[in-house]
């Protein structure tokens, strides 16, 4: 057994009965269940950068969306995580499916959440953003609600918080 396969202890947690959350402007500790703001209009949804962009939540993203649009007037946007993602994501058909859905697709690497080019929000705009931190002025002067890729994807679809379902 190699040093970094050793746990002091190992924790189970049943989320079976979890509902989907964000974590709400302006700090990342602000979370409420995604009903208790659905119906936030929103004008951009970012996916993706160290946060939230493996392939495996490319991958979900791509689950939600294949065959819908994003809504009228939505930016969406990804950004893979590494180049072996962005490569993977090639080869398996996600990028085509998000691409077809309607999202911009970024090099991979950082975005809004290093103040970068992609995925900043400007002022009086409202996020949904897959990043880590949702403080002022970090992904731009606007507001950004930090969420799952699933529920970014939602969002992106319905052009407000919510949850859809299928």
């Amino acid at each position: 057994m190699c040093i970094r396969d050793r746990y002091t202890a190992e924790i189970e947690v049943d989320i079976t009965g979890l509902e989907p959350l964000v974590a709400c402007p302006p700090k990342p500790d602000n979370v409420k269940p995604v009903r208790e703001v659905a119906g936030t209009r929103i004008d951009s949804v970012f996916i993706g950068s160290c946060t939230n962009g493996r392939l495996e939540d490319m991958r979900a993203v791509a689950e939600v969306v294949k065959g819908k649009r994003v809504a009228p007037g939505m930016v969406a946007s990804v950004v893979p995580a590494t180049r072996q993602v962005y490569a993977q994501m090639l080869q398996d058909g996600t990028l085509q499916t998000l691409f077809d859905a309607g999202f911009i697709i970024s090099n991979p690497g950082c975005g809004g959440c290093a103040s970068g080019h992609i995925g900043m929000v400007g002022e009086g705009q409202v996020q949904v953003s897959t990043s880590n931190r949702n403080f002022a002025g970090k992904q731009g002067p606007g507001d950004n609600y930090l969420a799952s890729p699933t529920v970014a994807a939602w969002a992106a679809l319905a052009g407000e918080l919510t949850v859809l379902e299928g």
